[in-house]
């Protein structure tokens, strides 16, 4: 325990996004307008869900745990990076870089797995929709979701568990704006050999799996989706998977090219670009993608705004 003892009294600097002190004011107006929408978009399409009486289906059921998860993992990172912006020195301390870790990786990893829930979903509502309300039923749902955020517990304590084993007594400025798992193990100066196997194993895991299985959910979709006659059916089929789709695409494609590329093949400039879009891009995007592309949501939205 002698390397946890050695670490839980160090401070880390955050290097931020970018050093350029002309670039900081509009960096923090910019990623501040980004994080409002991210919150009033999240939040708005969780309150619209519990409201709603017609979006009471699995189906909205796993998007307002969506937009509860983006709204977490987005809130993690963001008002951290707003104050580092307009302060002279972003320090962290120990503690509060492994609970920001922690967090972030509960949530990112549970958005894997629940991307590949809605998969799921959307296959048994297109491919078995006699079955559909016996196969996803309350209990059901409230299983998978059980399983979803249990996934993305476990993930984070493996790691965080044995980033905090690890001794930081080389430079303390971490090179990104929050505390992920490869700025801290450059930093280390004990063997990170472990680490990094992990790292690949449940990284590798934990987006091959549910890349996987969506693409095998698909498959069967796509197949359903051909065997309709009626072009109105195909549409409507197509229509309901068109925005998980496309989440689908940004969330894993963005993690992919951020962790699963040679080390040499970016510098930690780019990689930080790569990052900002997955930690706070995409928690904006999803709740756009789904009221802009989904007729229930936006006949709710009329609805609401109507009586109002």
């Amino acid at each position: 325990m002698a390397p946890s003892n050695h670490s839980s009294g160090t401070e880390f600097i955050l290097e931020g996004l970018t050093k350029l002190p002309e670039l900081q004011l509009p960096f923090f107006l910019l990623f501040l307008g980004i994080y409002v929408i991210t919150v009033v978009g999240n939040l708005g399409m969780i309150i619209l869900i519990a409201i709603s009486s017609q979006l009471h289906s699995p189906m909205y059921y796993f998007l307002s745990h969506l937009s509860f998860i983006d709204l977490c993992y987005s809130s993690v990172i963001t008002p951290k990076m707003l104050v580092n912006f307009v302060s002279e020195k972003n320090i962290i301390s120990f503690l509060e870089c492994m609970t920001q870790l922690s967090f972030f990786l509960i949530f990112v990893i549970a958005e894997g797995y629940l991307l590949t829930v809605m998969a799921y979903d959307r296959y048994a509502a297109i491919c078995s929709p006699l079955l559909y309300n016996i196969v996803m039923s309350q209990r059901v749902c409230t299983i998978m979701m059980a399983v979803v955020y249990s996934l993305g517990l476990f993930g984070a304590t493996v790691h965080t568990t044995l980033m905090s084993l690890l001794s930081f007594c080389r430079s303390h400025i971490i090179n990104h704006y929050f505390c992920d798992i490869l700025p801290l193990l450059i930093l280390s100066c004990s063997s990170t050999h472990i680490n990094e196997i992990l790292l690949f194993i449940i990284g590798g895991v934990n987006t091959l799996a549910p890349t996987l299985a969506i693409i095998i959910s698909y498959a069967f979709i796509l197949s359903s989706i051909l065997r309709i006659r009626s072009t109105e059916g195909r549409s409507k089929a197509f229509g309901t998977c068109s925005s998980h789709f496309m989440a689908v695409g940004i969330f894993f494609g963005s993690i992919t090219f951020m962790y699963f590329k040679p080390p040499s093949s970016n510098t930690m400039e780019q990689e930080k670009v790569s990052s900002v879009f997955y930690t706070t891009v995409i928690p904006m995007l999803n709740p756009l993608i789904y009221s802009l592309r989904n007729k229930d949501v936006k006949s709710e939205l009329r609805k609401m705004f109507g009586r109002r």
